[in-house]
């Protein structure tokens, strides 16, 4: 069985048993989290679509751990200007182990 799942202005699929890295969210590690946002509920050729979302669907997980992605260059150039500015980036990120998809 898995599930589409929109958090943190993205969507992802998941499935029981995966560890997905998804925006950065609050609670401890081994925190339960809930996902209502399920927009696909599968399971081999039994789907269901939901408009927007699937009513009475739900995504269970644990907060496994925290994080920083690998960092990013930012260059901001204009040629014959004299303008180069230089930055770095490195999103946070929390791994969440999903326990079970209900619907």
């Amino acid at each position: 069985m898995y599930a589409v799942i929109a958090t943190g202005g993205k969507q992802y699929r998941v499935a029981e048993g995966d560890v997905v890295r998804i925006e950065k969210l609050a609670g401890e590690p081994g925190a339960d989290v809930e996902f209502d946002k399920v927009l696909v509920v599968g399971k081999g050729a039994d789907i269901k679509v939901g408009k927007p979302y699937v009513s009475g669907s739900k995504v269970t997980g644990t907060v496994q751990a925290h994080g920083k992605g690998d960092k990013v260059r930012i260059v901001k150039f204009r040629r014959r200007k004299h303008y180069l500015r230089q930055g770095t980036h490195r999103q946070q990120y929390t791994e969440v182990k999903i326990t079970g998809i209900s619907g």
